[in-house]
């Protein structure tokens, strides 16, 4: 089944456009990110239409438990960056019929290119002649085949990162890496332990994420097509006008919306996103759900200042002041986490410029491909071979006229 699986996955010919598989989005190469760097990608009938989120990394997703809400309100698990597919299998189905992604009319449209497909024998030998006779069971045996393949294949979860060889005392840390470890868990200071769980969970190793989500006020990123406000696109509903202040056109509100429709808006779910694993987070930019951040370095920086001095990362389109957390209606503050280190309203930053620097680089240590044996055939992700502490303390959010970005640079919804 992992072998249909994993032609499916690299098959464009199942796309509207006959370009597009699963890998232009979640390219191996990059962590089973976007291989294009862009903040989203892009899709569509003619692989021209910008959608909403960052793609998200598909490492170690099959780690992943079904989407829950436990008896306080907190939500875990599932799938998407909203949770709103619950398992492996349903979530492998939806972008073939995503009209920014795959672009498929139908499940038909789907059935239809499958049984021209190459491996049609080999997919009705696994999952019998039936699985072809109606396009829902077809899609079910797709969305198998796909979550067999990311759950089987190990090259989607090695665990043989730099740090998993230093626990098993084949490696050494650097000085600077050790002390971005110490960081990392320390509550009083980075505090990444509290969300990217850096802990075994029963006998697999730290996936350094609880599958929470949580708010945490991310800048809007006005390169993004659908935060242009002159911009239309059928697929995105215009869901600002009744949200209010700062009055933006659209609002992505992750789990109450606009994607997910089974959470009440203005609930205090409303901005929540899942809380990603941070292995190879090195090699997975743009990061949080918008992609407003390019590196390690400027996310680093973000969490430990947002709070102390915000006017330097909330900014309009023309690069002006905004207003904090305004990728959110201001009416939904109260549900920003301001309550956790490095979180500091009022206060000096939790870190100095040369611990933020410490910890991008402890980061650095999350990606995959180190063998204890030879060290130096290590392939160290680029900005990881760059940060420093000036990096770090230089870093700033620019605007789209600062930047020259354009709504080109945009991509499907994750």
């Amino acid at each position: 089944m992992a072998q249909v699986g994993k032609a499916i996955f690299f098959d464009p010919a199942l796309s509207a456009s006959g370009n597009q598989s699963c890998a232009s989005c979640h390219d191996p190469a990059r962590a089973f990110t976007d291989p294009n760097n862009l903040a989203v990608s892009i899709g569509g009938p003619n692989a021209d239409l910008p959608g909403l989120r960052n793609a998200p990394s598909l490492n170690y997703a099959s780690y992943t438990p079904n989407f829950q809400v436990d008896g306080t309100g907190t939500a875990s698990g599932g799938f998407f960056r909203d949770g709103r597919s619950t398992s492996l299998m349903d979530q492998a189905q939806q972008p073939f019929t995503n009209a920014f992604e795959m672009a498929n009319a139908s499940a038909d449209d789907v059935l239809k290119s499958l049984l021209t497909r190459p491996y049609i024998d080999q997919f009705t030998a696994v999952f019998t002649t039936a699985a072809i006779q109606d396009s829902t069971t077809a899609m079910q045996s797709i969305g198998r085949a796909l979550a067999a393949y990311q759950s089987e294949d190990p090259g989607f979860h090695t665990f043989d990162s730099k740090y998993d060889a230093y626990l098993a005392g084949r490696a050494t840390l650097t000085d600077s890496e050790m002390r971005g470890l110490v960081l990392f868990n320390n509550p009083t200071k980075g505090n990444c332990n509290a969300c990217h769980v850096s802990s075994r969970t029963g006998g697999t190793p730290a996936l350094f994420t609880d599958f929470t989500y949580d708010n945490v006020g991310i800048p809007r990123n006005w390169s993004l097509a659908v935060n242009q406000e002159g911009t239309t696109l059928p697929y995105v509903p215009k869901n600002g006008a009744a949200l209010g202040a700062p009055n933006y056109s659209y609002y992505d509100l992750g789990i109450c919306g606009p994607l997910r429709t089974d959470f009440r808006v203005g609930g205090p779910t409303c901005g929540q996103f899942k809380v990603p694993t941070l292995r190879n987070i090195a090699l997975t930019p743009p990061y949080f759900h918008n992609g407003v951040f390019q590196t390690l370095d400027q996310v680093v920086a973000w969490y430990v200042t947002r709070d102390t001095d915000p006017g330097r990362w909330y900014v309009k389109a023309d690069g002006t002041p905004d207003v904090p957390y305004n990728d959110l209606p201001v009416a939904f503050d109260a549900n920003v986490n301001v309550s956790e280190v490095p979180y500091n309203p009022a206060t000096a930053p939790s870190m100095t410029s040369q611990e933020m620097s410490d910890l991008v680089h402890f980061l650095c240590t999350l990606t995959d491909g180190f063998d204890p044996a030879h060290p130096s055939a290590y392939n160290v992700p680029a900005q990881c071979q760059s940060s420093t502490a000036d990096s770090v303390a230089a870093t700033r959010i620019q605007s789209v006229a600062a930047t020259g970005a354009t709504a080109a640079k945009a991509s499907p919804s994750r």
